[in-house]
């Protein structure tokens, strides 16, 4: 009786817990729709919120949009990561990650109270089925079983992928509305999550081909870009087309090239785009045709099979839109 009771003591502490965060949603929702976007001077959407003297200001004409807002942050200060941790009253922040977002409480594995103390064995038989117990309560039904499943297997591609955080989050907000709205019925779990996941690199111009998600997901490339299709076009999502500028980055990483080459491989991407000559190409064969030109032309050169295997094309393609821009834009290349 004792343990049903203190598992009904979690399950309401955890019901108001997620009450209490859905508030501050609706108030911060709020506060950001009373607060302007637009400066009414100049029209510009450059805001600067200045927290010390409570000011809301237009960097291009000055003015001064709003001069009583709350500072949201914390009233203390803190210099290293020792100071955070003792100085935090708070816990974990809320993620979408994680199927119940991070709210639910956890016993911990350590046989340990609050003082650090050992727990006795009597005592400590009697955590070990509250353990077990919590961990059956966090899922509560097949819905919030699968869900779970689905972010774990997003987390798993991601950290393949050596994504940021940024991109999972996304995914797991993708992943969530094509929940909501029913959009997995009659589809894979994992075909879902690989296509929310190549969504959400497209949203945060961190591009991840389809072959790469393949690579590390459990279903083909074909299944996941007719996923993505579909829970592009059922969840209005209006993506751009991958800019070739946005692989240049990661494929320098790759060849351990300097920041000059990158440079001048981007400006060799903005020149072909001026002239409309990434239209209509694959974005990887593009960027690897700027890299390989840009590198030549630094000193730094590097061989079209070394590019193509950081960029994930053929030789064949690289020759031809490196001749194409060379051509295009009177770039000299001395082989």
């Amino acid at each position: 009786m004792q343990e049903i009771e203190k598992l009904k003591q979690l399950k309401s502490e955890r019901e108001a817990q997620k009450l209490r965060q859905k508030e501050v949603v609706v108030e911060k929702k709020k506060y950001e729709e009373h607060i302007q976007t637009v400066c009414p001077e100049c029209g510009g959407r450059q805001l600067i919120h200045d927290y010390e003297r409570a000011e809301l200001v237009c960097q291009g004409c000055g003015l001064v949009l709003d001069d009583d807002f709350i500072d949201r942050g914390p009233e203390w200060r803190a210099f290293d990561h020792d100071q955070r941790m003792k100085r935090s009253r708070v816990g974990a922040p809320m993620t979408f990650t994680i199927h119940d977002k991070g709210l639910s409480t956890m016993i911990d594995w350590r046989n340990r109270d609050s003082y650090g103390r050992a727990i006795s064995s009597k005592n400590r038989a009697q955590l070990y089925r509250l353990r077990k117990w919590q961990r059956r309560i966090r899922v509560s039904n097949a819905t919030e079983r699968n869900l779970a499943f689905a972010l774990s297997e997003l987390d798993r591609m991601a950290s393949a992928l050596g994504l940021p955080r940024n991109v999972r989050e996304t995914a797991a907000v993708v992943y969530r509305d094509a929940v909501d709205k029913n959009l997995i019925r009659g589809r894979s779990i994992e075909g879902v999550a690989a296509a929310a996941l190549y969504a959400a690199c497209r949203q945060c111009s961190v591009p991840r081909t389809l072959d790469e998600i393949a690579e590390v997901s459990r279903v083909s490339r074909k299944e996941i870009g007719r996923t993505y299709r579909f829970i592009s076009r059922e969840l209005g999502l209006k993506l751009l087309p991958t800019s070739p500028i946005d692989y240049v980055p990661r494929f320098c990483s790759g060849l351990t090239l300097k920041g000059e080459v990158q440079s001048r491989a981007v400006e060799i991407l903005r020149q072909a785009g001026e002239r409309e000559l990434t239209s209509g190409r694959g974005p990887t064969g593009v960027a690897a045709a700027a890299i390989y030109i840009s590198s030549i032309l630094s000193g730094e050169r590097r061989t079209q099979r070394e590019v193509a295997e950081v960029a994930g094309v053929t030789e064949v393609t690289i020759r031809n839109r490196y001749k194409e821009l060379a051509e295009k834009l009177d770039i000299e290349i001395i082989l």
